[in-house]
């Protein structure tokens, strides 16, 4: 089944443009090396919690908004390779994304899939 990496990143709100562009520059090049699918979403409806929630896990400051976007892998072995010949174009070429978002408040992390309907 597959592999599945996911990323909750608080994003400033007037960068919702610049966001998209380099998300869609970053989806072609993640294809490029095994990604089957890229899908990023932009808060709309992300309720504050009173023990946990995506606002609080990012710790989302009120001139921000919360991205929710995952990747789907092909396997964990195609994974690995993959993403490491994406960070070496992406180094090659100079991309950057930093200046877009807090990554130190970025929460991700991989998953196997255990069902699909």
């Amino acid at each position: 089944m597959a592999y599945i990496e996911g990323f909750l990143i608080p994003v400033p709100s007037a960068n919702k443009a610049a966001y998209t562009d380099m998300a869609e520059r970053a989806a072609a090049i993640f294809k490029k090396h095994g990604v089957t699918s890229v899908v990023e979403c932009w808060g709309a409806d992300v309720p504050d919690g009173k023990v946990t929630s995506f606002p609080m896990a990012v710790k989302l400051k009120p001139d921000e908004t919360v991205v929710f976007s995952w990747m789907v892998w092909p396997s964990r072995a195609v994974r690995d390779a993959g993403f490491q010949s994406a960070m070496e174009e992406f180094e090659a070429t100079g991309f950057q994304a930093s200046h877009l978002f807090d990554g130190q408040r970025m929460v991700f992390g991989g998953f196997e899939s255990i069902l699909e309907a």
